[in-house]
């Protein structure tokens, strides 16, 4: 692996545990948080071993680090029996979580220094997923402490917000080195196959989507019910 700082990686470390506590404090589910600290251990476990830098392996070791908690969110949202968790989840930390993007992607881009991320993951490429952690901090204050913002505000602020993930998703997706990779060839994505940086697919990610999502619902039924009386 090229030199990273130690800086760097205790920095994703602790962004990764505010991640975790800030969704603990939309849940208030102890039962969710341990089962996210039991996959966060997991993923780490296998990270340092090296498991998801093998490359002669199918599926791909990489999809592993994304796919199983991506159709995990996907089968929450699916299934109605967990609709009343989804709905209620604190808002207000569902909005605040998205913070942690900020030092997400400047790990992204300590990381690209290394050699170990294509410049396209960064906010020099084509990575403007920060803009949604610069704002996160605005946003909530407009909403929920200037009450400037109403509920419609904040529902195209998650949308918007939803659409730079999936497009970094996408980049980072079609920079790995898979069968199916389309980008990046001369310094394709590997960084994320090292621990701690396992942690961003497996864990911040379906964190910041899962956020995305349950507010976008909330905002939605919101809407409906007001418009409805």
């Amino acid at each position: 692996m090229a030199e990273i700082s130690i800086f760097t990686s205790l920095g994703l470390i602790l962004t990764t545990l505010i991640s975790l506590w800030l969704f603990f404090k939309a849940s208030n589910n102890k039962k969710t948080l341990y089962v996210i600290i039991i996959w966060m251990l997991v993923v780490g476990v296998l990270g340092v071993t090296g498991f998801y830098q093998k490359l002669e392996t199918f599926p791909p070791r990489f999809t592993l680090l994304l796919a199983p908690t991506i159709l995990f969110v996907l089968i929450l949202f699916t299934n109605k029996n967990n609709e009343k968790f989804i709905d209620s989840l604190s808002i207000k930390c569902l909005t605040i979580v998205h913070i942690v993007r900020i030092p997400v992607e400047i790990t992204l881009y300590l990381v690209f220094l290394s050699g170990l991320v294509p410049d396209l993951m960064t906010f020099d490429g084509y990575n403007y997923d920060i803009i949604s952690g610069i704002t996160a901090p605005i946003i909530y204050y407009l909403v929920f402490v200037k009450k400037t913002i109403g509920r419609k505000g904040l529902l195209i602020w998650n949308i918007v917000c939803l659409g730079l993930l999936i497009n970094i998703l996408v980049i980072a997706v079609l920079s790995a080195q898979t069968p199916f990779q389309q980008l990046a060839f001369d310094q394709p994505n590997i960084g994320v196959t090292y621990f701690p940086f396992v942690w961003i697919p497996a864990v911040i990610v379906p964190i910041v989507l899962f956020s995305h999502l349950a507010s976008i619902r909330q905002l939605i039924l919101r809407e409906k019910a007001a418009n409805n009386v």
